[in-house]
């Protein structure tokens, strides 16, 4: 009974050590693919609201701040140009100097020459993308850049997420959190070193991200990060934050295609004077591609 016992344990553990390593492999292939939707078309536009309010303990809105953009390509890279700040139209000449200043932070990105003092001021979609680095839509989706780590992952189950079966895999990181907490000043700089270690410690331990994956496509269609406490962090008689949720849904703009939908991030904080709420989303939309000859009319 006894060597029964022992081979049906082995064979549970063999199983569970098998069903990890699948998941691994599946995780791998899903976080090697993550960047590179953005690169399969040569020419596409899109459209961006922006979004930011903080809200009372009741609820009721303090301030808040809404934002419209255009992105198109010119000079081979994705230019995010103004439309509207608040319901109001941007004027041509505050577009033109935003889309420029734009303009010249990619090209040194890239580290480009300043082409743009021979392109024409009217927005056209005239060039073929020569991006090397993630536009901002993409850097913004994939905001947790976290890192393949074996063995940190959980499935949970399978969800439908709109009308695709995905996988629901839970993540516990242990180096999603990997640099320096905050810019210090000059002093004890093993103390600072040790000081950083442990606030990343304690950062990844509390952290929570919940991933839903399309396995067919090796696909994030979804995920979703929680901080479950954040009671370590220091000066907490002054700011106490709360809560920290943060979400990203992917589309599927164009076939075989996964672009962002939607960035979400929420946050409770408690202050002095009470508590307040803070939100900030992005909703990418209106995906479409774009003739080379295609002008494209801000109103």
């Amino acid at each position: 009974m006894r060597a029964l016992l022992t081979a049906v344990a082995a064979a549970l553990l063999l199983t569970g050590v098998s069903a990890q390593t699948d998941l691994d492999t599946l995780m791998g292939q899903v976080l090697l693919r993550r960047d590179e939707n953005w690169k399969k078309l040569q020419q596409y536009v899109l459209e961006e609201r922006e979004q930011l309010e903080v809200r009372g303990s009741s609820q009721h809105p303090i301030w808040g701040e809404h934002r419209e953009y255009s992105w198109y390509i010119r000079n081979g890279l994705f230019v995010r140009s103004p439309v509207k700040i608040n319901g109001a139209a941007v004027s041509e000449s505050d577009r033109q100097k935003y889309e420029a200043d734009y303009l010249k932070r990619l090209e040194r990105r890239e580290g480009r020459g300043d082409a743009s003092a021979q392109d024409s001021d009217e927005p056209s979609t005239d060039g073929i993308l020569r991006q090397i680095r993630q536009p901002q839509f993409i850097s913004s989706a994939y905001f947790l850049r976290f890192k393949f780590e074996q063995g940190k992952y959980a499935f949970v189950g399978r969800e439908t997420v709109g009308e695709r079966e995905t996988l629901r895999v839970e993540y516990y990181p242990e180096r999603l959190f990997t640099g320096t907490d905050r810019r210090r000043g000059r002093g004890d700089a093993e103390k600072n070193r040790a000081y950083d270690t442990e606030f990343r410690r304690l950062m990844n331990k509390v952290a929570l991200v919940t991933l839903w994956v399309d396995p067919a496509a090796h696909q994030i269609v979804k995920y979703t990060f929680n901080n479950i406490a954040l009671d370590f962090l220091p000066a907490q008689w002054l700011l106490h934050v709360d809560e920290v949720k943060a979400s990203m849904i992917m589309g599927q703009p164009f076939p075989d295609v996964w672009l962002p939908a939607s960035v979400d991030i929420d946050a409770a904080m408690s202050l002095v004077a009470g508590q307040f709420y803070v939100h900030y989303g992005h909703e990418y939309h209106d995906y479409r591609q774009a003739d080379v000859t295609t002008k494209i009319k801000i109103p």
